[in-house]
């Protein structure tokens, strides 16, 4: 059929339960235009094909993927992009969903690839390592809160669904797996700027141990400083408060 390739991080899933759940997941928000990423060998394309009235497209690196889908499923032809999706420009010039059994060795950068195109991704259902998962989905006040739990839930809902276990994939990961889903926010907590935020935010969780006033002190004059909130740590504010902060910035 297709052999894998762990250079590319793959695992297959093999679960028809888990892949239902995941397809029925993102027919809960209406889409009119669906991307896959990293289909693989078809595990979700198969039933995604059969979604009435949606122009689909999907983005697959693996050349030998790729052989294998058009010709198992002649429908696909034209509608994969064979390259790495942290390289492909914004696949439709409207609104799409975003859905994935996402290559775990790149999850990171593709949650942050589809933040570049947040105003046009409404929804995204994804399966990642478990620990991106629940850093993507963590609050603060807890030791996995990070850049990533408050830049992407400053744009969307994050979701964490249901985990997924070793034995639905061959060949079985030695990580645990998640399923999360995105809905994009369009009525944001206010900003000085979004460069500002992010600036911010990178900044703060950079030395993460450190109290907030010796870790963003270059950003503030000294005045603002003595603010009692700057002796918390990044990991205890709320993305209200990061954001509320940025009013602040020099």
């Amino acid at each position: 059929m297709h052999t894998l390739k762990k250079s590319l991080g793959q695992h297959f899933l093999k679960d028809e339960n888990i892949i239902r759940r995941i397809v029925s997941a993102i027919q809960q928000h209406p889409f009119q235009n669906l991307l896959e990423v990293g289909p693989g060998g078809g595990a979700l394309t198969k039933y995604l094909l059969h979604i009435p009235d949606i122009n689909f497209k999907a983005v697959e690196l693996d050349e030998e993927k790729v052989n294998f889908l058009f010709e198992k499923y002649p429908s696909l032809k034209d509608k994969i992009i064979h390259k790495s999706f942290l390289q492909i420009d914004r696949p439709f010039d409207e609104p799409f969903t975003v859905i994935g059994n996402f290559p775990y060795n790149i999850s990171t950068q593709i949650l942050f690839k589809i933040l570049e195109w947040k105003e046009y991704v409404p929804v995204v259902i994804g399966m990642f390592q478990k620990e991106v998962a629940l850093r993507a989905a963590a609050k603060e006040g807890t030791k996995i809160y990070g850049v990533l739990s408050v830049l992407i839930q400053y744009y969307y809902n994050v979701e964490y669904l249901f985990d997924v276990g070793n034995e639905c994939f061959t060949p079985q990961p030695k990580v645990k797996s998640g399923v999360i889903r995105l809905t994009f926010i369009k009525a944001r907590l206010p900003v000085k700027s979004e460069r500002a935020f992010w600036v911010l935010v990178k900044t703060a969780f950079n030395q993460r141990r450190k109290t907030m006033r010796n870790a963003v002190k270059s950003l503030f004059n000294q005045e603002v400083l003595q603010d009692e909130l700057f002796i918390r740590r990044a990991e205890t504010l709320s993305i209200k408060e990061f954001a509320e902060l940025t009013f602040k910035m020099i």
